[in-house]
């Protein structure tokens, strides 16, 4: 991402609440800018954003499947306006969306977007098994997919008004957790390595033993996802052990390292280990793809590990709950991420990969995210990626059981 792109989320995200003034002037100062560029740039974060106008006010994407027709509001004519909910519920994760594509489905379609996020799949699970209701749109990751279909818990996809997954690439679909896609269609991937600043620790570190048997130096400055799936998986895969080993004799030793790591954890996130990475507050990060890439475009000295031993590869999904009150628009909504120009644009201001084939034939992704082997990586680098998978019931609880220990000790 270059510099002017990364400044221009920063202002979008101020704008929108999300980020302080103060935050902004202190990112600024760090990109050298001139004082008077500075005062520019904080005037732009005391404007407010356009109020998003009714459905004929839509634009129009150039090409690709998801494509309005010629003259029309911005909806696709196999789209009945008539039929779209004037609000949807989106639940998704933390900072896993450009914001301004939201406005855009506001705008043309006329549908009021509100968004909740969370922090893992089983914080989504917990929810929506606790009684919440209300959500349109759910992006739950591969295993946690599965579950939801063995609970009953999605609603069929309509592909009458879902048609943009043409633009899908076929390896990203008929994936073991939902064969026919019947109630998933992919959105995102990634993987779950480590960020470290070189700065501090050199340019050679390769192994997650950096990150449970830490050097001196980073003792009391590690982040580790707040997330059991993947925590006590990397502890697994550390130990030699497949990513979904159930054993008592896997899972002992494995809390048992985690155990005598903790003092050494700065903190448990999933929200803000990015940031704390940037801050110079800790100096290795436990961390998805896109958030390690979007850190060291702010901070060039941090550095993305696939470890040795391996790591999570995970694919996350757009799902429709079997109570979501507004269908119509969830589908019309999914349909509308998938086209290749959003699809392209959101990849490129997450910096994820996109399962969107058609956005990367048709030139919407970024090169620089294309080329860069932390979001795409090597054939070599695929060998020792895993997949999390449902573990069943008895599993879970076992996962669940060991990680309530880790936080409470």
């Amino acid at each position: 991402m270059q510099r002017d792109r990364l400044i221009q989320r920063w202002l979008t995200d101020c704008q929108r609440g999300r980020l302080s003034r103060r935050e902004l002037l202190r990112r600024l100062g760090l990109l050298g800018l001139s004082s008077f560029a500075i005062t520019n740039l904080l005037a732009a974060c005391g404007q407010t954003e356009s109020t998003p106008t009714p459905a004929s006010g839509g634009t129009t994407p150039s090409q690709g499947t998801g494509t309005p027709a010629s003259g029309t509001t911005g909806i696709p004519d196999y789209i009945d306006p008539s039929k779209l909910e004037k609000e949807l519920n989106f639940y998704n994760w933390s900072e896993y969306i450009d914001p301004d594509i939201l406005t855009e489905f506001e705008q043309t379609y006329g549908v009021k977007v509100t968004m909740d996020t969370y922090a893992s799949n089983e914080d989504l699970l917990a929810k929506l098994q606790g009684g919440a209701t209300g959500y349109d749109v759910i992006v739950p990751s591969d295993y946690m997919v599965s579950i939801m279909i063995n609970l009953g818990m999605l609603e069929p996809l309509d592909y009458s008004i879902i048609k943009t997954i043409e633009n899908i690439d076929p390896e990203n679909l008929h994936a073991y957790y939902d064969p026919e896609n019947t109630y998933s269609v992919p959105y995102m991937w990634g993987t779950s390595g480590y960020s470290y600043d070189t700065a501090a620790l050199g340019d050679d570190l390769e192994s997650w033993k950096e990150v449970f048997e830490p050097r001196p130096e980073a003792r009391g400055k590690i982040v580790m996802l707040d997330d059991q799936r993947e925590v006590i998986g990397a502890a697994l895969m550390y130990l030699g052990y497949e990513i979904n080993e159930t054993s008592d004799e896997a899972l002992s030793r494995a809390k048992e390292l985690l155990l005598a790591q903790k003092p050494h954890v700065l903190a448990y996130s999933s929200q803000n280990n990015d940031d704390l990475l940037v801050a110079g507050e800790a100096l290795i990060a436990h961390i998805w793809t896109g958030d390690a890439l979007l850190a060291q475009d702010e901070k060039p000295s941090l550095r993305y590990v696939i470890p040795i031993e391996g790591c999570t590869v995970w694919q996350d999904n757009l799902c429709v709950p079997k109570t979501a009150p507004h269908k119509y628009a969830a589908m019309a909504f999914i349909d509308f991420l998938n086209r290749p120009d959003i699809a392209g644009r959101n990849a490129n201001y997450i910096m994820y990969g996109s399962p969107n084939k058609a956005a990367r034939e048709q030139g919407y992704i970024d090169e620089e995210v294309l080329n860069n082997p932390g979001v795409y990586p090597p054939p070599e680098v695929w060998q020792r990626l895993q997949w999390i998978k449902d573990v069943g019931e008895e599993g879970a609880l076992k996962f669940d059981r060991l990680w309530t220990e880790i936080k409470t000790s």
